[in-house]
């Protein structure tokens, strides 16, 4: 099965690809060496600079992580960064979020 993905995170993809690729260069290291120190193949790194989409999670964050990257993209979703996230927060979040049936 193909997963379909929209046109803004393709380009959000490619542009952290983008980053990722710059930021190595940035810090003089080789593609083979940052894939050895995050723990992952040449291939998986590749996957990543290009933005396929195709990577773990756990991978890109380990990449992230050798880069000096990965608390700025933790901390970047973090929710009380924000008005509305602080407001949610300080109002108490429920155990689970539903759709009311009359909304479908």
């Amino acid at each position: 099965m193909t997963k379909i993905v929209s046109v803004s995170v393709q380009r959000e993809l490619r542009q952290l690809g983008v980053h990722v690729n710059q930021m190595r260069k940035v810090l003089g290291m080789t593609a083979d060496l940052l894939a050895r120190r995050a723990g992952v193949t040449r291939t998986t790194l590749r996957s990543i600079e290009r933005g396929d989409g195709t990577a773990r999670l756990d991978n890109v964050v380990s990449v992230l992580s050798v880069l000096g990257c990965a608390r700025g993209v933790v901390d970047a979703t973090d929710p009380m960064r924000t008005e509305l996230g602080r407001l949610r927060l300080e109002q108490g979040l429920p155990k689970r979020v539903r759709i009311p049936k009359d909304a479908l």
